[in-house]
């Protein structure tokens, strides 16, 4: 079995104030509050512009061990460039400081831009190019990283696909040749629900359904997700999911799991759903049905 953590998609949120957050809490310390109660969050910030240092070493010192954060990938990348003559952007990115969170990184997700079509020529050369270790990341970053030492690490990274071309078996030959995840997203049915698993770790972000980042998810929801997010650990099929035939560049790619791997895997799950404070009480719910 992997290991799960269930958490959501950042944590500054007016709508929060007063719901989640207790009326007399200071905002400085909100990120506490989340992180006593949940074991991980997704970090927004660093999509619409680079972070420092000091932030991210801030962000860790402020947690406790063992918690994690999944950071979402800078939009020069994905959404400037589109995956295209990205080394200097990812450079950037990550000589900014995103190594300075230390053993509390958790992954880096990459979210595409629903406009951008499947191409897997530019899916391959950006996956190749994404830092597999500190180390990797040093030498892209002529060692600029804020990285606190520790020796290597490994660099997880997940990409989150919005267009509907992206829907081919190719697309998991891709990512599996890289060892990059495939984000399994729930956005009630405006962009692609897709399952396959193509790393050695899983990571799904519920953005709500059926009204994108407002739905909370119901028990019979959060069962049903509970029961994904197990399987997914312990390295099978969900219950109720068909695994696809073989992959094949020429036929649509299955919208439910592929076929079980072979060992478990560390499990990242997020809500997006934060408009009327639904997302951590969700994330909550989740965590208590998988703990």
């Amino acid at each position: 079995m992997g290991r799960v953590r269930v958490g959501t998609s950042g944590w500054t949120y007016a709508e929060w104030r007063g719901v989640f957050y207790p009326p007399d809490l200071p905002q400085r310390l909100e990120l506490e509050h989340v992180a006593a109660r949940l074991p991980t969050v997704e970090l927004n910030a660093s999509f619409y512009a680079l972070q420092r240092p000091q932030s991210y070493l801030s962000w860790a010192q402020r947690t406790p061990p063992g918690f994690r954060f999944s950071v979402k990938g800078w939009r020069a990348v994905t959404h400037e460039r589109r995956l295209v003559d990205v080394q200097g952007a990812l450079a950037g990115f990550f000589g900014s400081g995103v190594l300075a969170l230390g053993e509390k990184l958790g992954a880096v997700l990459w979210q595409l831009p629903p406009s951008l079509r499947f191409d897997p020529e530019v899916l391959a050369r950006f996956c190749a190019l994404l830092p597999r270790t500190t180390t990797e990341a040093a030498e892209l970053t002529d060692g600029a990283t804020g990285d606190p030492g520790g020796g290597e690490r490994p660099l997880r990274h997940a990409v989150e696909v919005r267009h509907r071309s992206h829907e081919r078996a190719e697309l998991v030959e891709v990512l599996r040749a890289h060892g990059v995840a495939l984000v399994t997203a729930d956005t009630g049915g405006r962009w692609p629900l897709l399952q396959d698993q193509t790393a050695d770790f899983s990571y799904v972000r519920l953005h709500g359904s059926p009204e994108l980042y407002v739905s909370g998810y119901d028990d019979a929801a959060l069962d049903d997700w509970a029961g994904r997010v197990r399987a997914w650990s312990a390295g099978t099929t969900p219950p109720g999911a068909r695994p696809p035939a073989a992959p094949r560049a020429t036929e649509p790619m299955a919208l439910t799991a592929s076929a079980a791997p072979t060992d478990g895997r560390d499990v990242f799950v997020y809500f997006d759903n934060t408009t009327a404070a639904r997302a951590p009480f969700d994330a909550l719910a989740l965590a208590e049905r998988l703990s």
